[in-house]
């Protein structure tokens, strides 16, 4: 059995849990210059480049994901957010992305294999991030024409993080926080090169991250439009992640859980952010907002995303004990179910 059909099955039986934030644990430890460097010789300041701890401290990142599947985490994410030639331009690390996917596939490779052993599999998810660069977009108000990067460009460069994390032994791949639905199919465009070059199938997750409450990302899409454009694609999961707190995010899942005829995979921030920049809301807060995502059969899969921590997914572990995933129906029924207008369907 493929691990793609592994995943549909289990989903079946149970909803699963996705694993907490990279950055917020990371953030605790409080680790200085030098330990962000590590050995590596790169001219620029690297404190922040949280990849580049998957070589310089994979230690510490090992720890973090086996605390996110002692928590109950099935689905565990690699520490690989930016870990693409665009973003890491800014640390002059380009030169480092294939490595730094490799190792971090292999870390969290380590940490599914061996807490699989008590016979629950745990899946590994390729993180790719969405750059630091739109395709929909200028950033020059004064040149609506101009574009930083190229379509083909970010397919290239999406296509070295992926072939580097296929390498380092992830199930499937995880292209989240979804701002432009361009970038999103550039990478989607990018694991189908990837997957014809190595000759293996490598199953796609997708998860949108909303700009605003009227449930729109920055280009401009909301769920139901980011579904269309990308439904072709046959992703494992579609959902969304980061925007805000599960609160405010259950009218957008509702919406998308009623029309996606895939798993809904959803992983919302611990609310919003402080003035400092720190999340402060707690695992029974975030336990109490994902009952009511689970109560409405909105989610197949769920986990944390920014602020939220090994107690916010044990929280939500215990939160989904025993409860009926979401039914998989064809999306007319689905949206019927959720009181929703079906979509006009046009020859």
């Amino acid at each position: 059995m493929s691990k793609a059909a592994e995943l549909r099955a289990l989903a079946k039986e149970r909803v699963l849990v996705k694993d907490g934030a990279y950055g917020t644990a990371i953030q605790r430890l409080g680790l200085g210059e030098a330990q962000f460097r590590g050995a590596v010789a790169l001219t620029r300041e690297q404190r922040g480049n949280n990849d580049l701890l998957n070589l310089t401290q994979p230690d510490a990142v090992e720890a973090i994901c086996a605390a996110y599947a002692e928590a109950g985490a099935h689905v565990l994410a690699t520490n690989s957010f930016n870990a693409n030639a665009i973003s890491q331009a800014d640390y002059g690390a380009e030169a480092l992305v294939h490595d730094i996917n490799v190792e971090g596939a292999a870390i969290v490779r380590r940490v599914a294999d061996r807490f699989a052993a008590d016979g629950m599999p745990r899946f590994v998810a390729g993180a790719v991030g969405p750059t630091n660069k739109t395709l929909s977009l200028s950033p020059d108000v004064a040149d609506p024409g101009y574009r930083e990067v190229g379509f083909e460009e970010v397919v290239r460069v999406y296509e070295e993080q992926v072939r580097s994390l296929a390498e380092g032994g992830v199930d499937f791949i995880l292209i989240e926080t979804i701002f432009d639905t361009l970038n999103a199919k550039a990478g989607i465009m990018a694991v189908r090169n990837v997957e014809r070059a190595l000759g293996r199938e490598l199953p796609i997750m997708l998860s949108m991250t909303l700009t605003d409450l009227s449930g729109r990302n920055l280009s401009g899409h909301t769920v139901e439009a980011l579904w269309a454009s990308v439904r072709h694609a046959a992703p494992l999961t579609i959902g969304l992640n980061c925007s805000f707190g599960a609160e405010a995010l259950r009218p957008h899942l509702k919406v998308l859980s009623a029309r996606a005829d895939t798993l809904v995979m959803a992983y919302p921030n611990a609310g919003l952010p402080n003035d400092l920049g720190d999340y402060d809301e707690g695992p029974g807060e975030t336990r109490a907002q994902v009952d009511d995502w689970l109560a409405e059969g909105l989610v197949n899969i769920v986990g944390g995303c920014c602020g939220t921590t090994p107690e916010h997914i044990a929280a939500i572990a215990k939160a989904v004990e025993g409860v009926a995933p979401r039914r998989l129906a064809d999306p007319p029924e689905a949206m019927l179910l959720a009181g929703l207008e079906p979509l006009e369907v046009r020859a």
